[in-house]
């Protein structure tokens, strides 16, 4: 098995939908995915075997990064492809010299809120009645990775 992360193409983007649609509740708009990227964007796939098999979309301002969606295609979950790519996309901000990522996670999707935390992401807020549910409204919860400083 071999797997590269590389950044998100137009070559990719019917397979990001996909698994967009699939790994999502409440996905994004296709038009969000379709959407050409922006001098801020920081996009990637990861590719196992030559097939894509996750993705996130980012974007970095002034050293700032944010992680706005990030899925693996449930076929292949719980294999440690969430892992691989949450560390390649911090790799990747952390060369552009990101100082800190900012994310946002659903209070109930635990799984995702453990990977972030195992990874030094640390809840700093939470934004009440955020993400809409099959039966109401649930938190958002804020969480921040800050690159440690040189010198």
């Amino acid at each position: 098995m071999t797997y590269k992360i590389i950044p998100l193409g137009t070559q990719h983007v019917d397979d990001v939908w996909r698994i967009e649609q699939v790994a999502h509740a409440f996905p994004w708009a296709e038009s969000m995915i379709r959407k050409e990227p922006n001098r801020i964007a920081a996009n990637y796939v990861l590719v196992v075997d030559e097939q894509v098999v996750g993705y996130c979309f980012g974007q970095l301002v002034a050293g700032e990064g944010t992680l706005l969606n990030i899925a693996i295609d449930p076929t292949h979950q719980r294999k440690g492809y969430g892992k691989v790519l949450l560390n390649g996309f911090i790799d990747a901000l952390e060369a552009k010299q990101a100082e800190e990522i900012w994310l946002e996670v659903r209070e109930s999707n635990t799984g995702a809120y453990k990977l972030y935390e195992a990874t030094g992401f640390n809840e700093t807020n939470r934004r009440i009645d955020y993400y809409p549910t099959e039966n109401g409204r649930e938190d958002a919860l804020i969480m921040a990775y800050m690159f440690m400083p040189f010198g």
